[in-house]
């Protein structure tokens, strides 16, 4: 959907308002050029990148690692980008990585197979070895192994929190949702059944009917064993439906767990995801609720208080 010309995008530098202009290429196919652009204008010093890891072989995936200089024991996020399950690339979120890793986090950014290679199954084996192989080099990557936060935005919100609600995936890799330090969504997809008749990427990543669908959907799997949670969410988001967040909120609430909601009023799909780099703050404070959660959550240490 177009941005509207508001104050508060006017209130940015020229080069912003024409990249937060442009938002609607990405479902044009110019979606390498709008993220090089923003990516050329986000620079942070003293950070660590590692690139082209691979962590899966047989389907030949791989991630890159954003960390800060001299890490150690830092905790770790792994960001699971969206683009309706068809999509996406981890190069275009290097200003996820670095605004992360420039307020001391591990950032962790992991292609996944896509639509229509695979299906549910198929992404979701790959975001949950990306987790596993994370938890095994937190170490060795500055991180802490028991710090180990999972976040996405969009179908990538999706999937961080199927992560930390369906213990299926995790179990096959010896962990459980319970070992992460949180799940952290942007505008993610957690109650949509049924999916609509006309939606066709949908139905194909899902499947045709409702109990197909639930095994997918975040929100049929609260039964108060999840980690703590963060959800964030655009009242103008013409993309995700707001309530996909709420009805996520409402089910850990009515399970007594650890779970926050904050929605920013006239704030979009994109620019909310936009908002962690440093030259689109403004936006919303994205990256400010997020780092408050990480720090306020020093997973297995309770009693730490965050520097």
């Amino acid at each position: 959907m177009p941005f509207e010309p508001t104050r508060k995008l006017l209130s940015f530098p020229p080069f912003i308002r024409v990249l937060l202009l442009m938002a609607p290429l990405w479902l044009g196919g110019c979606e390498a050029t709008l993220f090089a652009g923003l990516n050329a204008t986000d620079q942070h010093r003293d950070i660590t990148q590692h690139a082209d890891i691979v962590f899966d072989e047989a389907h030949g995936l791989a991630l890159d690692v954003y960390a800060p200089a001299h890490a150690s024991h830092a905790p770790v996020v792994v960001f699971f980008y969206g683009g309706t399950w068809v999509q996406g690339e981890r190069a275009w979120y290097r200003f996820v990585g670095t605004a992360l890793a420039a307020h001391g986090v591990v950032a962790v950014i992991p292609d996944y197979r896509k639509y229509p290679q695979v299906r549910l199954d198929g992404f979701m084996q790959d975001a949950a070895s990306a987790v596993a192989w994370t938890h095994a080099h937190a170490t060795e990557l500055g991180g802490a192994p028991d710090d180990v936060f999972v976040m996405g935005h969009s179908a990538g919100g999706q999937i961080a929190a199927l992560l930390a609600t369906d213990p299926e995936w995790l179990g096959a890799h010896g962990m459980q949702p319970a070992d992460l330090a949180g799940l952290i969504g942007l505008a993610g997809c957690y109650d949509f059944v049924p999916v609509p008749q006309d939606d066709a990427i949908m139905l194909g990543v899902f499947g045709a009917t409702p109990a197909q669908q639930r095994r997918g959907q975040p929100v049929s799997y609260v039964h108060g064993a999840e980690p703590p949670m963060l959800l964030l969410q655009g009242t103008d988001d013409d993309e995700v439906e707001p309530s996909n967040a709420i009805s996520l909120y409402r089910a850990t609430q009515a399970e007594g767990e650890d779970s926050r909601l904050r929605t920013y009023p006239g704030v979009g799909h994109e620019a909310l995801l936009f908002a962690l780099s440093r030259p689109m703050d403004g936006a919303a404070p994205t990256l400010g609720d997020v780092m408050a959660f990480i720090l306020s959550h020093p997973h297995a240490k309770p009693s730490t208080k965050a520097s």
